[in-house]
């Protein structure tokens, strides 16, 4: 099977393992913003999202770099700028994740969380990885 063939495939499964990343760092974004906004009221999810983090999330992104990374070397688009502003939005996201690991693990620990307003960064950064990727400015 050549490169050409497995194309689709590779763009599928990056896409996937993207929208699993995503979701997770948005739903993980919510629920410690509820825990900052009332204390108390995320720690009966807490746990069952930490474990979300570790088995979905964090393999997740680690597929969508996988993926991201074996597409960008397949079809040569290393030296495009659209890429290179994508990788660091991507960076941006992944830097995102684990700041918000630790804070899951804080509030598992029933530790004080520290106030990270990650909401707005990560739709920012998302709506800029989607439209340079569809639109490879």
């Amino acid at each position: 099977m050549s490169l050409a063939t497995l194309y689709p495939w590779l763009k599928a499964l990056h896409v996937v393992s993207a929208f699993l990343f995503v979701a997770g760092i948005l739903t993980t974004s919510m629920v410690l913003a509820a825990e900052r906004a009332n204390p108390g009221s995320a720690a009966p999810v807490a746990g069952l999202l930490a474990k979300s983090e570790r088995w979905l999330t964090t393999p997740a992104m680690l597929l969508v770099w996988a993926f991201g990374l074996t597409l960008a070397v397949t079809a040569g688009w290393f030296s495009s700028t659209w890429l290179q502003v994508k990788l660091a939005f991507v960076v941006l996201l992944s830097a995102v994740h684990g700041l918000q690991s630790g804070q899951l693990r804080r509030l598992v620990r029933k530790k004080a969380l520290k106030p990270l307003p990650t909401l707005p960064l990560i739709l920012v950064s998302l709506l800029a990885v989607v439209v340079l990727a569809v639109v490879k400015l």
